[in-house]
């Protein structure tokens, strides 16, 4: 039941918001979901122990606070494509994506899975005691406002 609920609450994001992007939108939901059950109480996996982002994704959805996020990720159609050429589609393949009969991916390839604009981060095969720079872009969608980062390293990886 998450699909329609979901698809509902991008089409009233995107009649509240007709600029904003797909990925804003996706970004405004993401960011705005809560992590905890109804009862405040962190969600719990199907075998009723205490559940990962890997179960629960972005978790519950609050559609008053995707209204207004203050911050997003966006990215656009060519961020987009250079993944896809990252991840080695062929010309064709990316031709029908980008809509013309011919699109050149960039010679220099670049590790666009680290710094893809989404609003969640993965680092494959992050090995102890090694660094990886993760770039975010943010976009204020919202009033002015004062923001701080705050991250925290996953248990053993430091």
């Amino acid at each position: 039941m998450s699909c329609p609920h979901v698809a509902g609450i991008v089409g009233l994001l995107k009649a509240l918001h007709p600029d904003w992007s797909p990925a804003a939108i996706r970004s405004a939901i993401m960011t705005s979901a809560r992590m905890r059950d109804n009862m405040r109480e962190p969600m719990k996996n199907a075998s009723l122990a205490k559940a990962t982002p890997f179960s629960y994704g972005a978790g519950h959805v609050r559609p008053n606070r995707a209204m207004d996020p203050g911050l997003v990720y966006d990215a656009t159609t060519e961020d987009y494509l250079a993944f896809l050429c990252d991840n080695g589609y062929n010309s064709s393949q990316m031709a029908s994506f980008a809509g013309s009969k011919h699109y050149a991916c960039p010679k220099r390839r670049s590790s666009r899975l680290l710094s893809m604009n989404y609003p969640s981060i993965t680092v494959p095969r992050l090995a102890k005691g090694h660094a990886r720079v993760v770039r975010r872009v943010v976009k204020n969608v919202g009033g002015p406002g004062t923001y701080k980062a705050h991250v925290q390293a996953l248990v053993g990886c430091r």
